[in-house]
């Protein structure tokens, strides 16, 4: 048996938002969301450019290629956006998260790339585990052992973050993990994981087994909760085919 990804999308503007600047990709072999800022017509355009930077990705790779074609699609993004805001001096200031999780054509190994605050959680045997570390100013706050994580979920600096791709140099955190059937992936933008608790995340994930259901009662959960930002969720399920 050979293990497969299989993944659904969807976004929502909120019901805040005039506009959305998520932007996703869930295919057989990537997932990825990426959460634009920088202002409305920059925010939009920068998360479309990492999100087209790295959909060509989704092809089946070597297990021995996935991280240095996961840092080819961020190279490739941090150009494009560079270009893009030295054609329209506007743009400055415009960046993205991004959060990409690639899956070997054996199925034997899967590698994530992460910049920002946008997140990756792992569902694996009925526990919730958040694989990504949010790049972020409370972040940094709770790595030092100022505020509490409940603390920082309610602190006024919650969305500022420490880095994004805005064409400038950047260290995304890679890491390789073996998949195990029955995993759930979620990624997500930050109007989901703000405003929905990991434990209410975990339920929904775990009595969901259709992907389209799952993902549409997380929105719904974030817009009863005030949607007050744009939200995505990427449901990926690894299958024995």
């Amino acid at each position: 048996m050979t293990l497969k990804l299989r993944s659904v999308g969807t976004s929502d503007r909120g019901l805040i938002r005039s506009g959305n600047q998520d932007a996703l990709h869930a295919g057989p072999w990537l997932v990825a969301v990426a959460d634009g800022m920088g202002g409305m017509a920059a925010g939009d355009l920068a998360s479309a450019i990492a999100i087209t930077a790295v959909a060509p990705l989704d092809v089946e790779t070597p297990e021995d290629a996935l991280v240095a074609a996961l840092q080819s699609g961020i190279e490739l993004a941090t150009t494009r956006i560079r270009q893009a805001v030295s054609e329209d001096p506007e743009r400055q200031g415009m960046g993205t998260t991004l959060t990409a999780l690639l899956f070997a054509r054996t199925g034997s190994c899967l590698a994530l790339a992460h910049v920002g605050d946008s997140r990756a959680y792992l569902f694996r045997e009925g526990v919730l585990k958040q694989i990504t570390r949010d790049d972020t100013y409370v972040q940094m706050l709770v790595d030092q052992g100022l505020i509490t994580p409940d603390q920082a979920s309610s602190h006024p600096r919650r969305a500022v973050v420490t880095q994004a791709l805005q064409g400038d140099e950047v260290s995304p955190t890679y890491a390789t993990m073996v998949p195990w059937a029955g995993d759930r992936w979620l990624l997500c933008s930050d109007g989901l994981s703000n405003v929905v608790r990991p434990d209410t995340i975990a339920e929904v994930l775990a009595e969901h087994p259709d992907r389209d259901e799952c993902a549409r009662k997380l929105i719904d959960l974030a817009l009863r909760a005030g949607g007050p930002d744009n939200v995505t969720v990427v449901i990926a399920d690894v299958v024995e085919e």
